[in-house]
Formats: structure tokens, C-alpha cells, sequence
């Protein structure tokens, strides 16, 4: 009498159906793996963008609130003490001397602020009508650097024309 040698509920896997289904296994543990690195990497990326741009317009708003006579000096940490003033000498971040640009700069967890006032008159900021403020944020994304610049005008409130 012949047996047929079909499945059977008491026959068990063979050895090359356990090592097929372990390679099946790992293959998806690395590709499991491999997405949860680039959700990772993208979460960091993202952050920093987000830390950039928060620190940018932080800065912006800042010399947006203060006194006209206080544009030129800086409180980073806001505790009541000026930490920083511009200066227009081609040093800290102020790309050239006496070009009528004041600058300041600060690093910050990863990222580059600088900070610019351009007087409408580069003379004297007290004469100028208005000023340009403008803030770059650069944050590194590997092997590359990435910027966000943010930037607003505000008036002299105590401009009266050019005399």
C-alpha cells in the first residue's frame, strides 16, 4: 500500500521554508528600519527649518518693538542687559565697513542669525525715514546649508522730512 505524499497536519516546515521565511522577515526589518532613519532625519531637518525661521523672526520682531533710539542695541537673552550693538565696521557678520549697513550676528543651537539695519540715509539713522530690517537664518542639512531671510520696513516715528 502506497501512501500519498501530500500535506499532512502533522508534517512540519523544512529547513529551507524556515530560511526563506527568516530572509522575508529581515528584509522587512531593514526596510522597516531604513524608513524609520528617514523619518528621523526628515523630523530633524524639519525642526531646524522651523528653529530657523522662529529664530529670524524673533529677531525681526524684536527691532520691530523697540524704542527708534534703541535699534542699534541688542538683548538676546531678554534679561534687561544689552549683549550686543551694531556696529557698521566689516566685523561679526557686517559684510563691509561704512557701507551704511549696521549688523549683528548670533549662534544659536545649529543655527547662524544675522541681523541687518539699512538706514534710508546712510548718514545718520536718526535722519532716515524708514529702515529696512532684515534677518538670515543658516542652518547646515548635511553637507549643505540652507537660509531663511525674513525682512521688514519700519518707519522713524518722529520723521519729519528731510531738512
Amino acid at each position: 500500500m502506497t501512501r500519498n505524499r501530500g500535506f499532512s497536519p502533522e508534517d512540519g516546515a523544512s529547513f529551507a521554508e524556515v530560511l526563506v521565511a527568516m530572509t522575508l522577515t529581515l528584509i522587512g526589518l531593514v526596510g522597516a528600519m531604513g524608513a524609520f532613519q528617514a523619518a528621523e532625519r526628515s523630523l530633524r531637518i524639519g525642526t531646524l527649518a522651523t528653529q530657523a525661521l522662529a529664530l529670524a523672526e524673533s529677531r525681526i520682531e524684536a527691532k520691530r518693538a523697540v524704542r527708534w533710539e534703541r535699534l542699534l542695541l541688542d538683548d538676546l537673552n531678554h534679561d534687561g542687559v544689552v549683549d550686543l550693538v551694531m556696529h557698521d565696521d566689516g566685523m561679526g557678520g557686517d559684510v563691509e565697513a561704512s557701507d551704511g549697513i549696521y549688523s549683528g550676528s548670533w549662534d544659536h543651537d545649529g543655527v547662524h542669525l544675522i541681523w541687518t539695519l539699512t538706514p534710508s540715509r546712510s548718514d545718520s539713522l536718526s535722519a532716515s525715514g524708514h529702515v529696512l530690517i532684515e534677518a538670515r537664518a543658516i542652518y547646515a542639512v548635511g553637507e549643505s546649508q540652507r537660509e531663511v531671510r525674513v525682512g521688514i520696513l519700519r518707519a522713524n516715528p518722529v520723521f519729519v522730512g528731510i531738512r
